[in-house]
């Protein structure tokens, strides 16, 4: 078999990590539940992107390989856990890949002008459209393979720091001038205790997600056993303050009650340079907005597609989910079937509900698959402390009293998010259906996952 080819260096895996880990439409959904969405961000950095960091920088140096977080839970747990770590992992963008699109396609309708936003803000077929003409383009970039692909994912991280600049200096300016259009106060930071509050906190927490999917790549990192560590360091600073310096100056710049999960960042611009008489600078904001979203999509799909693609060599999966393609070194057959019912996807989340219902019902099935992997994933850091690290390992500042104390953190608060995800959205007109779609979905994944596992196991 043709081996794959080494593409990704340390700057290309920075800007990998931005697009797929920092996404501009959850400021806009922090945003919208006020001034304690910025208290939020700091609760889900310290209970999970913190230990996530660190968990994926000891395993991605020890276990530098192809496969991520499907190497780190067979190498815990064996071959069964491996298999549905992979599959629910991977299943996770079967939903992800259209919600994202979905924000996406919202805010290039901005590009062509207010009328257009008008007219087909809430129009299901465009939005179909949209996403299907966006997933062909990532599909056809990633088969090329990471050397043509990674533009998409490196545009896309580039992207988003012309919205965010935008943001914070209309937010600075708005507040200079005019006051905070959303006030900041100690009552205004004090969180909840309702249920509505706890799920929100799991959507929060959702966005922190994605330092670990490089790793799915290893063989195709340049130098992945060093490179994988730095990379998270910094992308994970950066990150975490983008999150909350972007929500800061969003609040600054709207009321809360103005601002909307699938629109907000850009209303916040539209309005400021309206205000400023640069109304101009809108449709570039949506144009960097929709590259970011388009970038952070083709980042997960090639990520993801590694895990059948070595299912496929471990022969769980038929062998020709292992194949590389003979001209560009490419996971192909992994890619496009992995393609194929994405596409399938995108009509069943748009089947009877709104376009914001079925945003919400594909960000919550999105959860639910993904943070079933990080339960093996920080299972799989706890255990692990037991095998010897060379001194090549980056290891878990404080040794393995931290590391473990890192992975019983993160599972409890994957549960939590696991539960919290089956709440339906407030806006769904049917929340009976939301529920059997986000419940419903994500068990027919699971088991499909199993049962794939015992016939592949049966054919070896």
């Amino acid at each position: 078999m043709t081996e794959l080819r080494r593409a990704l260096g340390f700057r290309d895996l920075v800007l990998f990590y931005l697009v797929t880990t920092f996404s501009l439409r959850w400021i806009a959904t922090a945003a919208a539940a006020g001034p304690v969405s910025l208290v939020f961000w700091m609760t889900a950095a310290a209970c999970l992107f913190v230990p996530m960091v660190f968990t994926v920088l000891e395993l991605s140096s020890r276990y530098p390989e192809e496969g991520g977080i499907y190497v780190w839970s067979k190498r815990a747990f064996g071959p069964f856990s491996a298999f549905v770590t992979g599959w629910m992992y991977w299943a996770t963008n079967l939903p992800y890949f259209p919600g994202l699109l979905y924000f996406a396609a919202a805010n290039a309708l901005y590009v062509a002008g207010p009328s257009a936003a008008r007219t087909y803000g809430a129009s299901p077929p465009f939005f179909v459209m949209f996403a299907v003409a966006g997933l062909g383009i990532t599909v056809l970039l990633n088969v090329l393979g990471l050397s043509v692909g990674k533009w998409l994912s490196n545009a896309g991280a580039i992207g988003g720091w012309i919205p965010i600049a935008m943001l914070v200096a209309f937010g600075l300016y708005s507040w200079s001038k005019y006051g905070a259009a959303t006030p900041i106060t100690a009552a205004s930071l004090k969180p909840g205790t309702g249920l509505k509050d706890f799920v929100f906190l799991s959507t929060v927490a959702f966005a922190f997600g994605g330092v670990e999917s490089a790793s799915t790549m290893g063989d195709e990192i340049i130098d992945a056993r060093r490179t994988v560590p730095r990379a998270v360091i910094v992308a994970g600073v950066l990150i975490a303050a983008l999150y909350m310096i972007g929500t800061w100056c969003l609040l600054l710049a709207l009321p809360k009650e103005q601002i909307s999960g699938l629109q907000g960042l850009l209303q916040a611009v539209q309005t400021m340079a309206t205000k400023s008489g640069v109304a101009w600078i809108v449709p570039i904001a949506a144009a960097t907005i929709t590259l970011n979203a388009v970038g952070g999509v083709g980042g997960w799909f090639a990520a993801t597609a590694r895990l059948p693609f070595v299912a496929g060599i471990d022969r769980f999966l038929p062998p020709v989910f292992g194949r590389l393609h003979p001209r560009w070194n490419t996971p192909y057959v992994a890619l496009l079937v992995q393609a194929a019912i994405a596409f399938v996807f995108i009509f069943l989340g748009q089947a009877g509900t709104s376009v914001r219902g079925a945003y919400d019902a594909l960000v919550s099935m999105g959860i639910i698959s993904y943070f079933i992997p990080f339960l093996f994933m920080f299972a799989s850091i706890v255990k692990l402390q037991r095998e010897p690290a060379g001194p090549e390992v980056f290891r878990v500042p404080g040794g393995a009293p931290v590391a473990k104390l890192f992975g019983v953190l993160g599972f409890l608060v994957s549960v939590a998010a696991i539960v919290l995800a089956c709440v339906p959205g407030e806006d769904d007109p049917n929340k009976t259906l939301a529920v059997v779609k986000i419940v419903g979905g994500s068990a027919v994944l699971l088991a499909i996952g199993v049962i794939i596992y015992f016939m592949g196991k049966r054919r070896s």
